[in-house]
């Protein structure tokens, strides 16, 4: 199931393409140890495709197809040395819900600021049955557009933001304007 974005429209998109391009530029654009050889051939312009005319469903049902995903990977043991796991079956949907919400978030950022809009309010962008306590505390707060857009921008992929939105894979979390 798609997460809703309360305000992806084709300025946001804009906006979202703007940031996709603005990583590979700096060359931080964030490839996933899940994809595999193809998945990260064909992974910039799956996102660029998602990012102008689809959504994180979209993008997951691409990296689905073609073996784009990895079945196993290495896994480090905690006792040392490397052992072979498989890939968790949600990978593709894990990795196109994260990084197609980053950069969503990004560009809405981006959009607050150059409208003069001092705060984002975060919002549940997808339903979930268990909700972490944290993460519902979050929700209808708001955080400065300009700080949100630097902290996303300074960790990408897998490393958490400081401001804890997106909080983590599968979080549901998101922002929206006021």
């Amino acid at each position: 199931m798609a997460l809703y974005f309360e305000n992806l429209d084709d300025r946001t998109r804009q906006l979202m393409l703007d940031e996709v391009n603005y990583d590979i530029s700096n060359n931080q654009l964030h490839i996933s140890p899940f994809l595999s050889g193809q998945g990260q051939r064909d992974y910039v312009n799956l996102l660029r495709e998602a990012v102008q005319s689809g959504n994180d469903e979209t993008l997951a049902q691409n990296l689905r197809e073609h073996r784009r995903i990895l079945r196993t990977l290495p896994r480090r043991n905690p006792k040392g040395g490397y052992s072979i796991s498989a890939t968790p079956e949600n990978a593709a949907q894990v990795l196109a819900e994260s990084e197609f919400n980053r950069y969503y978030i990004r560009a809405l950022a981006r959009r607050a600021m150059e409208d003069g809009i001092s705060e984002l309010v975060i919002y549940r962008a997808k339903p979930v049955s268990n909700p972490r306590p944290e993460s519902e505390a979050r929700v209808e707060t708001t955080l400065p557009p300009a700080d949100l857009l630097e902290d996303l921008r300074s960790h990408p992929g897998d490393e958490p933001p400081v401001l804890g939105v997106p909080s983590g894979p599968n979080s549901g979390l998101s922002v929206r304007l006021p």
